[in-house]
């Protein structure tokens, strides 16, 4: 078979098509230059062509979708401790009702835009497609709150509502113009659509509505979208659903598993390697075995190897090289 470009073979993993290997890609945290735009697009443009990688899931710190609605953050900036919130934004009920619509290349939002403009510069035409990553309204709404919003959800649900729909034409206004910036898609994370905090009742309405409203502004557009199902508990069959091309989750410690998940979707699977435990403490000659085994539960076709989330930051450098190595031939 004809060696495939980057977009190529990512195009035929999402329609379950042929690939000659495997695509490939990883992702971990960048703290010590996050805060940079310019340094994060080069950073992030470096390491995919150090590890060869098929896409660049373009890594904001964490906590970025909240931050310009009031969330207080706390930027270590080390190579080794991400940005942690310090301090909620919604501390009772009523504040909910405080959060208005921002612009796309307001504050922070806007700094996440210059970082799809860099990234496109720095690739100087090099056709390494890149992702943004963007979160559920109900994801962000939980960053700003904390787990009250859980109970907000139950005693205020209007005040919630109304932040929820702010929040969501934020995130399609910071679509549009990462769209505008030449992004190949979305990475959308939702950690909320998990049975330990919501049932799937109140996802239906506080989480599916404003999901789907966000999907839909981009998946006629974008060729690589996304969605990643953050947690143990999750409701995999319900966001399986949702209008993307290809499902990205824990699925090497959580359930399905990748075997178990394709009785369930037809969509592309991203993932195959426990970035949790695994591959931060694995030797580099087992790694090999330990993709393999996903290859055999989830087939070649409609496949792609990553993490199962972000990688660990005490992840040794090898094994990120070993994994690369490992799917050439697979």
């Amino acid at each position: 078979m004809k060696k495939m470009t980057r977009k190529e073979r990512i195009i035929a993993a999402i329609n379950k098509e042929e690939v000659d290997r495997l695509p490939f890609s990883m992702w971990y945290h960048l703290p010590h230059v996050d805060q940079d735009p310019v340094q994060l697009a080069e950073m992030q443009a470096q390491l995919a062509r150090c590890y060869d990688l098929d896409f660049i899931k373009m890594m904001p710190f964490g906590n970025y979708c909240a931050h310009d609605f009031g969330l207080s953050v706390t930027f270590y900036c080390t190579e080794t401790q991400p940005a942690f919130e310090r301090k909620f934004a919604i501390e009772n009920a009523k504040q909910w009702t405080e959060i208005e619509p921002l612009p796309g290349y307001f504050g922070t939002y806007g700094k996440q835009v210059l970082f799809a403009k860099q990234l496109k510069k720095e690739l100087k035409g090099e056709e390494i497609p890149y992702v943004q990553t963007i979160f559920s309204p109900l994801t962000t709404a939980k960053k700003l709150a904390g787990p009250r919003v859980f109970k907000d959800m139950k005693t205020h649900p209007v005040y919630l509502h109304q932040a929820l729909s702010a929040i969501t034409e934020t995130t399609i206004n910071f679509i549009k113009l990462n769209i505008d910036s030449g992004v190949s898609g979305f990475f959308f994370a939702t950690q909320c659509a998990n049975r330990e905090w919501v049932s799937e009742e109140e996802y239906d309405e506080f989480g599916v509505k404003y999901d789907i409203e966000v999907i839909n502004s981009y998946k006629d557009i974008t060729f690589m979208n996304i969605v990643h199902i953050h947690g143990d508990n999750i409701m995999f069959e319900k966001v399986a659903r949702y209008p993307c091309n290809c499902i990205n989750w824990h699925d090497r410690w959580v359930k399905p598993d990748m075997a178990e998940a394709r009785k369930l979707s037809d969509k592309c699977f991203l993932g195959g390697i426990n970035e949790k435990w695994w591959l931060p403490n694995a030797k580099p000659e087992d790694i090999r075995t330990h993709i393999k085994e996903v290859v055999s539960a989830a087939g070649r076709k409609g496949l792609m190897i990553g993490p199962g989330c972000v990688a660990r930051l005490d992840t040794p450098k090898i094994n990120f090289y070993a994994a690369r190595v490992a799917i050439e031939g697979l």
